[in-house]
């Protein structure tokens, strides 16, 4: 359930960092990577450090509280044992879930969402009857600023083929369909005749329904019926999260190199970030954020863009 920081003001963060990653090696897992960041792996949960600016960070995270106490009493006693030179001031914060963490402030967002292309009529007016026709489940919509990086990832791919994976009301397959190359075609898929009925709607508004294709069904289905070859130039993952691993092999397999694949949602709201969170979507998503940075075939970043965006690069 829960994760706390701490930063300790000091001049020697890297110094004290490579002190507890060596002498606790001895008793748990302990990491030291290239850019001085330390971890350190309790059979009770995990306390990551890393060097800033005259500050250490800490960050522990735990499935329980308890576990959460016992790593930070160890951390913090080891750490002022070793500060002979300093008067380290040790606080951490409150404990937290991960699902209250605010991971883009108010203030963040709304300059965010003042400062990129504004949207124009046909956008603005679904995002309204997308809240009127869906209620709570609006929030599954993509945000603005979102809706803007998918039009600009797609121009700056080239791209002529594209696939969507989870349609909903059908704001992101407008930007999609909007940045693509002439002759251009984006593949949708969804499982809803319902929501999809106001995407074509607004397809049609937006002047973009001729170069959608809509699939309705199972899109693991609708993937894999597709050529295995590499051909498609962009994709973009927002549907059910337990199925993202399947999605996203699906899709790589068939990229053209230089293709990209983003999946949104990576965050789960901070869940994937709180052990604690165990459901399968939660044991999933952490599942695939891992195998992706271990992917071979792929470059890729993870970017603190709204719920979490990663941007997977064939190479």
């Amino acid at each position: 359930m829960p994760y706390t920081t701490a930063h300790v003001a000091t001049a020697r963060p890297s110094r004290y960092i490579k002190q507890l990653v060596s002498h606790m090696g001895n008793r748990v897992t302990a990491e030291l990577a290239g850019d001085g960041r330390g971890t350190l792996t309790f059979g009770q949960g995990t306390c990551v450090l890393t060097p800033s600016r005259g500050r250490l960070d800490m960050i522990i995270t735990a499935a329980d509280a308890e576990g959460l106490a016992t790593v930070r009493d160890v951390v913090t006693r080891h750490l002022l044992g070793f500060a002979t030179q300093d008067e380290l001031k040790v606080e951490w914060t409150e404990p937290a879930a991960g699902d209250c963490m605010d991971i883009v402030a108010p203030v963040a967002s709304d300059y965010l969402l003042t400062h990129c292309t504004p949207a124009d009529d046909v956008l603005q007016e679904l995002v309204v009857r997308t809240r009127e026709a869906t209620g709570d489940a609006s929030g599954m919509q993509v945000s603005h600023d979102e809706g803007a990086l998918l039009t600009m990832l797609v121009r700056l791919v080239g791209a002529r083929r594209a696939v969507e994976v989870g349609v909903f009301t059908g704001y992101s397959s407008i930007c999609i369909a909007r940045g693509l190359a002439e002759g251009g075609r984006l593949l949708a898929c969804d499982v809803s005749d319902e929501w999809t009925a106001i995407a074509r709607e607004y397809w049609e508004r937006a002047g973009v329904a001729d170069r959608i294709d809509l699939e309705i069904g199972p899109a693991i289905d609708t993937l894999r019926a597709l050529p295995d070859e590499p051909s498609i130039d962009i994709a973009f993952i927002d549907a059910d999260k337990v199925n993202y691993p399947a999605y996203y092999e699906e899709i790589v397999r068939r990229l053209r190199p230089g293709g990209l694949v983003v999946l949104d949602n990576v965050f789960l709201g901070g869940r994937v970030f709180d052990p604690a969170f165990q459901e399968e979507h939660h044991i999933e998503m952490r599942r695939l954020n891992d195998l992706i940075v271990r992917d071979e075939r792929v470059e890729s970043v993870m970017l603190p863009v709204r719920d979490g965006v990663t941007l997977a690069r064939k190479r």
